[in-house]
């Protein structure tokens, strides 16, 4: 794979990086990864951002980060969107928007079985499926991660292979979130979609209920 496509490939999976983290994680200089950044650049390929890097910053200019363009991500499969998209068109028109519906969660019942499959150790703790349907997501070419925040857990997926369709389509989104939900065992909330321009579709899955803690006062 030339280098070129390791970068996108990389920035896919994150969402966003630094030159200095993509060369880190390809081994090569920031300088030589910045002729590739410069040439995708040059092809609006990638975007640029202001890194929001939780670590302390030294003096000089804040360290940029890039991210893939939405023509960037088309070079990546996307299912035959127009195709599928004209027959999902005739669908509602002939049959009306529940047969849409009703047509997303079939298409997703199949990698509902598959992932279920993958998560048959996983445990009941939300967070611990959440991280093991990452990993089943990621083999069904959705680049997914999961990570543990105050709230609970957060699932990303960083690319959609339907994401054009489900522009048009919101049930699509709807039916997945409907199976992450199952799957990690909890009600989940979808934050954000690729479909609706969003550079990475995230769900916040809650964590347990923390009990309070009760607090004696002393007195006399």
């Amino acid at each position: 794979m030339r280098t070129r496509d390791r970068v996108a490939q990389l920035l896919l999976e994150r969402g966003a990086a630094t030159a200095a983290e993509l060369g880190a994680q390809l081994g090569l200089s920031p300088a030589a990864i910045r002729k590739h950044l410069d040439a995708m650049l040059a092809d609006q390929l990638v975007e640029v951002r202001e890194s929001r890097s939780a670590a302390p910053r030294g003096r000089g200019r804040p360290a940029k980060a890039f991210v893939l363009t939405a023509a960037a991500r088309d070079g990546f499969p996307h299912f035959y969107d127009g195709l599928a998209s004209a027959a999902l068109r005739w669908i509602a028109d002939q049959c009306g928007p529940e047969a849409v519906t009703a047509f997303a969660a079939t298409q997703v019942a199949s990698l509902e079985e598959r992932c279920g499959t993958a998560l048959q150790e996983a445990g009941d703790d939300p967070i611990a499926r959440a991280e093991a349907l990452a990993e089943a997501l990621t083999a069904e070419g959705y680049a997914a991660s999961a990570t543990t925040i105050a709230t609970g857990g957060q699932l990303c997926q960083h690319h959609c292979p339907v994401a054009h369709v489900a522009a048009e389509f919101p049930q699509l989104c709807d039916a997945e979130t409907a199976v992450i939900s199952r799957l990690v065992g909890t009600h989940v909330q979808r934050l954000a979609t690729i479909a609706h321009g969003d550079g990475v579709c995230t769900t916040h899955i809650p964590g347990p209920a923390r009990e309070k803690t009760a607090t004696t006062v002393r007195t006399g």
